[in-house]
């Protein structure tokens, strides 16, 4: 990803021209992100293809997962506390203009490594797939979904620590 730059992101970068294949994330882009980021409910990443231009993006946020929602397997190493700590990644998106060039699996193992190096606890990061196209991506990087719920999937942050997942390398 040498192309881009990854940093936070600030007023000074140009949101409107963004166009990824969603509508929704689009409009969270230009209209909401930057709401969200001053109220602290949700940190945003941006990926620059030059010093303004958006490539892409990601969201992250506090959240938990109810331990009895994880697979067996999963929470029977866990504390049996009723939930336990994760990061959600909100959203993820690639302009059109970038796509296939990797740069979603580079947001991801951004996101990821941010996680995995942040020093408040968290046991994984997960998200919300929005169909199966999205789902099949995250199980491609070596995400496992919920028993109950295929399109929210989550990735053990140990296993990012540990060097047994090498994001945007599956």
């Amino acid at each position: 990803m040498s192309r881009f730059q990854l940093v936070p992101l600030d007023a000074t970068h140009d949101r409107a021209a963004f166009k990824s294949d969603s509508e929704p994330l689009n409009r969270y882009l230009r209209e909401q992100a930057t709401q969200d980021v001053r109220r602290r409910v949700a940190a945003c990443f941006v990926a620059l293809a030059d010093e303004k231009r958006v490539a892409g993006y990601y969201t992250l946020a506090s959240a938990s997962l109810l331990l009895a929602d994880l697979p067996a397997s999963t929470g029977k190493r866990l504390p049996r506390y009723p939930t336990v700590p994760a990061i959600r990644m909100g959203r993820l998106a690639v302009d059109q203009a970038f796509k296939r060039k990797g740069l979603g699996g580079a947001l991801l193992a951004d996101a990821l490594d941010r996680a995995a190096r942040s020093e408040i606890a968290a046991f994984a990061l997960v998200v919300d797939a929005k169909d199966e196209a999205a789902a099949a991506f995250y199980r491609h990087h070596g995400f496992i979904a919920l028993p109950d719920s295929p399109h929210t999937l989550f990735l053990p942050l140990a296993t990012v620590r540990s060097g047994d997942i090498l994001p945007g390398n599956n």
